[in-house]
């Protein structure tokens, strides 16, 4: 075995809320399912441009309440309004958390408060069992998971939909930290919900971090959401999203991978009713040595139903950014309507790329298109911007900048927009493509 899954059945051993709300077997079940199947190996399909091997000599320990600078966290915070839940080392803080100005009909609890207060009935979406031999970090998530989000939005809220923000800090203050969080975002019919989440660091840790959301959308609902992944250099983050969208949900989503050395998000949407409808673009920014992995699945099943991904790549210095984009549409989605572009740019030697874009048929009367390419800067684009007088540095600088922000192009909310795009220029800074 290896010294990570050791480390993990040590954090499994003093987990506080194991047998909370009946789940002790399941969560023993799912540690022995991962403890025996071990990681995915290079021979996995959806592992092979993301090796384990060093992650898996490491052991990472538990996160324990740890003294921190909180007035630098303060100063953050002060830049995220409310309503919000803050969680800082995969622990609710409820002194910098405020959600009393969410409207009725709009819940908002931590999972610990659910596992610890409510009936076990409330925790069911915990006992979701993965079995795939590559979902080893799923596995681990439904053992070792104590604290996450849970929000429930219940009908259709007079006025602008509610806007809540997640925040999960890792405060540094402990380097080699194991977390898992699992997250439960439930919408039932017309109902509408704007989450933000924002994952960030106060400083440098080589830690873990393991979450898994689950989203259902009840008819007409409609969720847009935003994830910014901002977190330390040497940070390991493993992320899965599986949202299920009923007869005439809209799920708008924005991902923004800026950090972390190891990143791994998988979003699967399954799209069950007709004329459910998915827009979800993203920009993956491998500087650095970073290495991202993001893993779109998205499945159209009923009929009229729709999903349009644009996704930008960025690769410089060392770093590798590797992007799958799979759709499917099954038997009897007719009049589906699916559109994949994925664009990369290399802006150095050593800079690495791979994109997968997967397009799978079942049905008649679709509509489906699917595209990827890698390459540079256009120089002729470069030339027309030197002739007017930008310096070279500058004129990259622009044209970079220009190239991701189209991601954001879809936002409707302007003020959300025009922070996104200060975060995403802020990091696009640390590198002057050469």
């Amino acid at each position: 075995m290896s010294a990570l899954l050791d480390s993990f059945a040590a954090v499994f051993d003093g987990l506080a809320q194991r047998e909370a709300a009946d789940l002790g077997a399941h969560r023993r079940e799912a540690l022995d399912s991962a403890l025996r199947d071990g990681l995915p190996g290079p021979r996995s399909e959806a592992w092979k441009y993301t090796s384990l091997r060093a992650l898996e000599r490491r052991a990472f320990v538990p996160a324990t309440a740890v003294s921190f600078d909180g007035s630098m966290l303060d100063a953050r915070l002060a830049q995220i309004p409310t309503p919000r839940m803050v969680f800082v080392d995969g622990r609710i803080d409820a002194g910098r958390s405020d959600i009393s100005t969410l409207p009725t009909g709009v819940e908002a609890m931590p999972l610990s408060w659910v596992l610890h207060n409510m009936e076990p009935r409330d925790a069911n979406f915990l006992q979701r069992r993965y079995t795939g031999a590559d979902e080893v970090f799923s596995v681990l998530n439904a053992a070792l998971a104590e604290e996450g989000a849970v929000v429930r939005v219940d009908h259709a809220v007079d006025g602008p939909s509610t806007t809540l923000h997640l925040v999960f800090v890792a405060s540094g203050a402990a380097a080699e930290t194991a977390v898992a969080l699992r997250h439960f975002i439930d919408l039932r019919n017309d109902a509408a919900l704007d989450l933000i989440e924002h994952h960030i660091a106060l400083g440098e840790h080589r830690g873990l971090t393991n979450h898994v959301s689950h989203l259902h959308l009840g008819q007409r609902a409609r969720l847009t959401h935003v994830r910014v992944q901002a977190d330390a250099e040497g940070a390991n983050v493993f992320a899965r999203t599986d949202a299920v969208l009923a007869r005439d949900a809209g799920y708008r989503r924005t991902d923004l991978e800026l950090g972390a050395a190891l990143s791994r998000h998988e979003l699967n949407v399954r799209l069950e009713g007709d004329g459910a409808s998915l827009t979800a673009n993203g920009v993956l920014f491998a500087d650095g040595k970073r290495h991202l992995d993001t893993r779109l699945g998205i499945e159209h099943i009923a009929r009229n139903t729709s999903c349009d991904l644009l996704w930008r790549g960025l690769g410089a210095g060392r770093g590798r950014a590797v992007f799958h984009g799979g759709i499917v549409i099954r038997e009897g989605a007719d009049g589906a309507n699916a559109n994949l572009s994925n664009k990369n740019l290399l802006l150095s030697a050593q800079a690495e790329i791979d994109t997968q874009p997967v397009l799978v048929i079942h049905a008649d009367e679709v509509q489906a298109a699917h595209g990827a390419t890698v390459g540079q800067l256009d120089p002729t684009a470069l030339f027309y911007l030197r002739s007017r007088g930008l310096p070279e540095a500058d004129a990259r600088a622009l044209l970079t900048g220009a190239f991701c922000r189209e991601v954001l192009a879809g936002i409707d909310d302007s003020t959300l927009r025009e922070s996104l795009t200060t975060v995403l220029d802020a990091h696009l800074a640390r590198v002057t493509p050469a």
